[in-house]
């Protein structure tokens, strides 16, 4: 299971629509260094010129773990990117950008999720990540 559901929340959503606050409370506790990694990331984003930045940490199995969860799944990456006002791309298990929303069709964005891209970075140690 990827998040710890409280009773609370399971009754919301089996009532109807999810507070979306409440649904990124349960993903920053169940998720807390995926969280921390986007949350890190959306607050140096704005004191960049840069088109996006970046954190390419290798992290421990558990936190790789973290990552695919909160980024594999719509929902939860969707609840992210709106909550810290960020588009986000992933790579390799573990590279995890945040751009600015609007910019999916500019230059930098479509080289990050090129397959070009995907192809330059693999290396050997994260084959089976």
């Amino acid at each position: 299971m990827s998040l710890d559901v409280s009773p609370e929340l399971l009754a919301q959503a089996e009532r109807g629509p999810v507070d979306q606050a409440d649904f990124v409370a349960t993903v920053r506790d169940s998720l807390p260094y995926a969280y921390r990694t986007v949350e890190a990331l959306s607050a140096r984003l704005p004191h960049t010129d840069d088109p996006f930045v970046d954190d390419n940490t290798p992290p421990t199995d558990a936190e790789r773990g973290q990552l695919l969860r909160a980024l594999a799944g719509n929902a939860i990456r969707g609840s992210l990117e709106r909550h810290f006002g960020v588009t986000l791309a992933f790579m390799n298990c573990h590279r995890v950008a945040a751009f600015r929303p609007g910019t999916e069709h500019e230059a930098a964005h479509l080289e990050f999720t090129s397959l070009r891209s995907q192809l330059l970075n693999q290396t050997p140690e994260l084959r089976d990540c």
